[in-house]
This record gives C-alpha cells, sequence and structure tokens, in this order.
C-alpha cells in the first residue's frame, strides 16, 4: 500500500509492476514496482521522493509487495470481507523474498496509463494516542525535532526550548499537526505526482481552502469530468465509511486517500497505509467527526472527508456557475 511520513511517506504512492503496469503507492509510502523497466525510480520518480523505496518489491503482473506490518495485515484481513472492500487494495497474504515477509497485494496502478497520483493524509491528527502516552511516560529532550521545527518556522519554539535548543516529543508532534489542513480541515495533501513527472511535496504549510482548491486545480489541470468522477467515488466510500463495521471499531490513523486519474479519464480513490490503524477496545465506537480530545481516539477521518468532498463540489460550482 502507500500513505508513512507517501513522503517522509507521504510521499508514499503506489508504484510499478510488470511490462507495462503500473504501479501505486503513496507518494510517501506511496511505491510501485516494475520489473521489466531498467530502474523504477527512474520511471516512478515520487519514489525517490517517499524515502520508503525499500518498504516495497515487485509482485506478479498487477501484485505489489510491501514491507510486512502485522497491523496492516490484520486491518487488510478484515476489510476483504467489509463494505469497504471495493476501496482498499485486495490482500493475498503474507510472502517471502530474500528473506524478508512482505503483505502482497494488488497494484493499484495496473489500468492506469502514465497515471497522476496524490496522496492525501486524513485525520485530525497522524500520531497513535499512545505514541503520545509512550512519549510522555519517558520525556526527553529532542535537538533534532527542535532543528526540524526551527527549519520550519524560526520563532515556533518557546523561549524555554531555544534556551535548551531541544523540544519535548509530543510537543513537536502536536505542534506540527498544526501547520497544514490537518489542523484545519481534516486532511492534507502529501504530495502530487502528475504524469508529466513534475513531483510536489511542498504542502506542509498548505493550510487553507483556498490554498487546497489551488493544489486541486492543478492536480487535474482545470478537467471538470476529473472532478466529477473523484467527486462521486469520495460520496460513495463516505457512504461505505458510515456502514462500515471495521471503520466504526477502529481508530483510523496515519492513512491516505489515493487519487489516481490519466488522460483516458479513468479517476479512482483507495484507501491506503494501514499501518496504525488499531482495533478499540469492545465496546468502544468512534464517529471520527467528534473532535479529538485526548482519551477519546476520535481520528476527525469524516470531517476531514467531509471537508474533502465540500471543496470538491465548491470548485466544480466555481467552474459550472448556475445560470442566471
Amino acid at each position: 500500500m502507500a500513505s508513512q511520513d507517501v513522503m517522509r511517506r507521504f510521499f508514499q504512492f503506489p508504484r510499478k509492476q510488470l511490462a507495462h503496469a503500473k504501479s501505486w503507492r503513496k507518494l510517501k509510502t506511496m511505491v510501485h514496482c516494475s520489473p521489466f523497466v531498467v530502474s523504477f525510480k527512474k520511471r516512478y520518480p515520487w519514489v525517490q521522493l517517499a524515502g520508503h523505496a525499500g518498504n516495497f518489491q515487485a509482485g506478479e503482473y498487477g501484485k505489489l509487495l510491501k514491507k510486512y506490518c502485522e497491523c496492516e495485515q490484520q486491518c487488510l484481513e478484515k476489510l476483504m470481507n467489509d463494505n469497504l472492500r471495493p476501496f482498499v487494495p485486495g490482500y493475498y497474504g503474507i510472502v517471502q523474498q530474500n528473506d524478508q515477509d512482505y503483505n502482497l497485494m494488488d497494484d493499484l496502478l495496473t489500468d492506469f496509463d502514465s497515471p497522476s497520483i496524490m496522496d492525501c493524509k486524513m485525520g485530525s491528527r497522524t500520531y497513535l494516542e499512545e505514541e503520545l502516552v509512550k512519549a510522555r511516560e519517558r520525556p526527553r529532550l529532542r535537538k533534532d525535532m527542535y532543528e526540524k521545527m526551527v527549519a520550519v518556522d524560526p520563532g515556533a519554539p518557546s523561549p524555554e526550548e531555544r534556551a535548551q535548543q531541544a523540544v519535548l516529543k509530543p510537543r513537536y508532534m502536536q505542534w506540527r499537526e498544526t501547520l497544514s489542513s490537518t489542523a484545519t480541515l481534516g486532511f492534507r495533501i502529501e504530495g502530487i505526482k502528475k504524469a508529466d513527472g513534475t513531483c510536489n511535496t511542498s504542502f506542509k504549510k498548505t493550510k487553507h481552502k483556498e490554498q487546497v482548491m489551488k493544489a486541486l486545480s492543478d492536480f487535474v489541470d482545470g478537467n471538470t469530468q476529473l472532478l466529477r468522477s473523484y467527486l462521486q467515488r469520495l460520496e460513495e466510500l463516505r457512504s461505505a465509511l458510515e456502514a462500515s463495521e471495521f471503520f466504526r471499531t477502529h481508530e483510523v490513523v496515519g492513512s491516505s486517500l489515493l487519487f489516481v486519474h490519466d488522460a483516458s479519464g479513468l479517476a479512482r480513490v483507495w484507501m491506503i497505509d494501514f499501518g496504525k490503524t488499531v482495533p478499540l477496545p469492545p465496546p468502544q465506537t468512534l464517529d471520527h467527526r467528534t473532535p479529538w480530545a485526548e482519551g477519546n481516539r476520535e481520528d476527525g477521518y469524516l470531517w476531514g472527508l467531509d471537508n474533502l468532498i465540500q471543496i470538491f463540489r465548491d470548485m466544480l460550482h466555481d467552474t459550472n456557475p448556475p445560470s442566471p
């Protein structure tokens, strides 16, 4: 699968496959493999942006191998029997290659010719509650995280943090979410790779609706039919999510929506990356729209999807205003 930081991850995007097969994977965790290509990095430049090319290997035609993750395996097995099945990669179990275990799944790019790909990380946070708890239980000043913070916003550290030249991990994790539309809209664009080979992962500060609309318009090159196709798929996904037993009983964090289209007009959206999707203790359930407060485990996934759908609707309205 693709969406881990389909640019740490997150430019995690699906990658390639055999002869003329196209791979899929998140721009950050999105990595595709194509054994018949001299260099999959050359043919799939977003792999280099993702930084996780080693997580993927080519499978048989139409299949992709992703480095084994028990959490993802368990999720995909459950999803094969859930009504979300049409919206996730088909899963075929665990295979071993060169002493490494992999999850075998569909290569989502197989049916596309020179696809354009976008990874949107969904939800109002990208860390599990347990990650926050563990970081607090073992507080440790992090110079590397301070440097990352300063590189993005020199004014972000507090006077105390500036004096220490370091920050605590929980502070960094929560600050990072405030930079992008994760905090304002419940999703963020991780990266875009277009059919012409251009890749863009500079969305860390894409925070406001107008900025997101501009990025989406560039992604579809102003094509209203693609907007309609994506909107329909997102609305179908929302209906499936609202009826899904799996979704209701899992905290879905760090997962992405993978958008793929090509010049033929074929356009699809899939859910990818389930390495941080964990089951809730029974009988707890989530509505995925309630604002997160530590302890409630709400992830904001549907809040983000609602906002994404509305943005696509607004873009279509702007391109086809009603007649006076």
